[in-house]
């Protein structure tokens, strides 16, 4: 009997084991199907624009409004817009992909989220139309300072003007496809971008080119008067060809490698008519040199070519003007100026093709960008881009193609296996960068401007920087990941500013496997310092201002060690370090190795390191009492930016490190000052100040300021400063103009 007892008590307890078992992996299933990207049901490769498509999909769907009678739909859907918070900003979401949903413990956002209607009519209206480029901040400036010109529509979701205007800017945008860029600005979703560019309104309609000002329309919204401002911006000349003109302007055209799109309008058949030439002239403009000639008028020239009724023809360099038949001549039968462009587009020469015996000497002479090919399957060029040439002469970057089956060695050692695009900076081979972005025109001339003066390397085994007496900022990255895509503009930036300083190289993981594991690379992108043989992870926020603001302000502020526990154990048991990391903070003109500063915070990412090192250091602002606010602030020559707080206000202690922080960045520009409201309660009560901490701005305009100054209302220092700046940006302006008016 007792056998049998302790028999049943065993498969009793191994019943009790089994189903432990069961609910931890149910459990682990459960955390599994909680991945942001399954959720969404992308993948860690989507774009924005796809992850804001499969959250729209899925919110028209799964919204509480469309299922009433679901318990849990709230819920369910607070997961769905959780992910989709995190997946659309890029720093959230290289926390989450890096460290899953332990790195997002700062940001809890997603509790709350907008009716089934705001989803089906409000949110990302232009996102599924192929000819309208929805930017957000990140691109914005690389896509409208491409060289090419762009209409973009500043909205806001909630705006029914906006929703009124949004069927006539799909026809617009299709009626111009070719001649300019359309785009869109979600100003709900970019609030920051919106106000940097001046928008208050909605919508807003800029055009925008490479080096002019930006220019507001401000007539009718139809499609016709659209197209009419459109077209006085686009560059477009169509030139009367006569017996007194024809011959020069022809051989002229021809001297400089460029072709002539010519239409003769006779009295039989059809011509092209004269918008349309002007649309062809706009499309075809620094490729193609567009004319028309009346066959009434000029009958013997038009017989001369062998010209009988109405035609259109493409003369390319060197075309035999006379005897058709022998010539390269290219005559035309569509009318529609979209088909045409695209045949001549077609029919232009291709880009210059390189040798591996001449390889090294050209690209030592000249900056490049050049296209990378295997055999002649991949020698498929979308003929848009052929517009390079002329886009980027201004750069003095010439175009050619190399085909890597023909020297695969050449190519091997410059980590190409695929086919691509890279720029070389006139130094041979030893200086060149891939593009890892889109394979549309205005993304590659971006990449080819920002490349050729900025100073980022592609790193491989042969000229990784390990070693290396001067310091590097290496980023680890893969290519099919989208914040990686998004840091390369910000490193290039960086890069321009630093020179000198710091050298800035991008090594691909997916390529060098070996060397990010060397590395511990778990996750892309990483950013690492190597200062010779101190190695240094950056984590704050992926922009060229954060990431100058880390190496300027902690480079020379404070000096940034790491000692490995490992190798040197006997001294950190000496130095009682019990716990890893142990991050401490030695004063400076202390020669005593007992005096620091324990880091405790939770945090341990490169911006909270910031703000808790700045804590130790000299006040950057001023402290401020009723005599020093009104000489130095009201009645003083200088811009101020003020802090009004309490001692006892827990925000205001928060915000005391973002301040002096704030303090350190308009050093030189702008005044910082702090007025404790506790000891002196009137400054705060003539300033109007209702709530602590309160920021407000100061700036000298020569005639007394007022004692309640400029609010401002957030509580990030670089966003301040941005604020700040506009503001005395437009000042400016505004003396500038009133001294022209006197």
């Amino acid at each position: 009997m007792g056998v049998w007892l302790k028999k049943d008590a065993y498969v009793g307890h191994l019943r009790k084991v089994i189903l432990c078992f069961l609910i931890v992996c149910m459990a682990m299933l459960v955390d599994t199907d909680q991945d942001f990207y399954s959720l969404l049901g992308v993948s860690k490769t989507a774009s924005s624009r796809q992850i804001r498509q499969a959250f729209k999909k899925l919110a028209l769907k799964l919204h509480p409004d469309k299922n009433p009678n679901n318990p849990n739909a709230h819920s369910d859907f607070l997961k769905i817009n959780r992910a989709y918070e995190v997946l659309k900003d890029e720093d959230l979401r290289k926390k989450y992909d890096k460290y899953g949903e332990k790195g997002l413990a700062d940001n809890q956002e997603g509790g709350q989220y907008e009716s089934w209607n705001y989803y089906r009519y409000d949110f990302g209206i232009y996102d599924d139309d192929p000819e309208i480029i929805t930017l957000d901040r990140r691109e914005f400036d690389a896509a409208v300072n491409s060289g090419e010109l762009w209409f973009v529509n500043f909205y806001s979701p909630g705006c029914s003007h906006c929703h009124d205007l949004a069927p006539t800017w799909r026809d617009f945008a299709k009626e111009v496809d070719g001649l300019l860029r359309i785009g869109a600005v979600n100003c709900g979703d970019d609030r920051r971008l919106c106000r940097m560019k001046g928008v208050n309104s909605y919508p807003s309609l800029f055009i925008f080119r490479s080096g002019m000002a930006a220019v507001k329309y401000h007539g009718d919204r139809s499609k016709e008067s659209l197209v009419s401002f459109a077209m006085r911006h686009v560059k477009s000349t169509v030139t009367e060809l006569w017996a007194g003109n024809f011959v020069n302007a022809i051989q002229t055209a021809f001297a400089a490698g460029i072709g002539w799109l010519i239409t003769f309008c006779s009295k039989e058949g059809d011509c092209l008519t004269s918008q349309t030439r002007l649309r062809l002239s706009g499309m075809l403009d620094g490729l193609v040199n567009v004319g028309w000639m009346d066959c009434a008028t000029q009958a013997n020239l038009c017989t001369s070519l062998d010209i009988t009724t109405s035609t259109t023809a493409y003369f390319p360099p060197g075309a035999t003007l006379h005897n058709k038949e022998k010539s390269s001549v290219l005559f035309l039968n569509s009318l529609d100026a979209k088909e045409i462009y695209l045949e001549i587009m077609h029919n232009l020469p291709d880009f210059e093709l390189l040798s591996a015996d001449t390889l090294e000497d050209r690209l030592a002479h000249h900056r490049w960008l050049l296209f990378f090919y295997f055999g002649e399957n991949g020698n498929s060029t979308d003929p848009e881009l052929k517009k390079l040439k002329t886009l980027l002469k201004n750069e003095h970057i010439q175009i050619g193609k190399f085909d890597c089956s023909s020297a695969p060695a050449v190519c091997s050692d410059l980590y190409v296996f695929q086919p691509c695009l890279a720029v070389f900076k006139g130094q041979g081979t030893k200086e060149y960068e891939i593009h890892h972005g889109k394979k549309i025109l205005y993304d590659i001339l971006a990449f080819a401007k920002e490349s050729v003066h900025s100073h980022v390397t592609t790193l491989g085994p042969q000229n990784f920087p390990a070693n290396h007496k001067e310091p590097w900022l290496v980023d680890f990255f893969a290519p099919w990941c989208p914040p990686c895509r998004a840091l390369l503009p910000e490193l290039r930036k960086a890069s321009k500013h630093l020179y000198g300083q710091l050298k800035f190289g991008t090594l691909d993981c997916t390529v060098h496997e070996g060397l990010c594991n060397m590395y511990n690379i778990q996750a892309y992108p990483t950013t690492v310092v190597f200062n010779q043989s101190n190695v240094h992870e950056y984590e704050g926020h992926h922009s060229a201002e954060q990431i100058l603001e880390f190496i300027e302000t902690l480079a020379g502020l404070i000096t940034v060690g790491s000692i490995d526990c490992q190798q040197y154990h006997s001294f950190c048991a000496e130095e009682n370090v019990q716990r890893y990391p142990e991050i401490r903070f030695f004063p400076p003109k202390s020669n005593k190795g007992y005096q620091y500063h324990s880091y405790n915070g939770w945090n341990r990412d490169a911006y909270s390191l910031r703000i808790w090192g700045l804590g130790f250091l000299p006040q950057a602002s001023i402290d401020l009492t009723p005599q020093t606010f009104n000489e130095k602030v009201l009645q003083g020559k200088n811009h101020w930016v003020v802090d009004f707080y309490a001692p006892w206000c827990g925000p205001c202690q928060n915000f005391a490190p973002e301040f002096e922080l704030l303090a350190r960045m308009i050093k030189g520009k702008v005044k910082a000052g702090k007025v404790d409201c506790q000891a002196y309660a009137q400054i705060c009560q003539n300033a109007g100040i209702r709530a602590y901490p309160t920021v407000k701005l100061y700036p000298y305009e020569r005639a007394k300021r007022n004692t309640w100054g400029e609010q401002i209302d957030s509580r990030d220092a670089k966003e301040i400063a941005n604020l700040i700046h506009e503001k005395l940006e437009s000042l400016q302006k505004d003396g500038k103009r009133n001294k022209d008016e006197l």
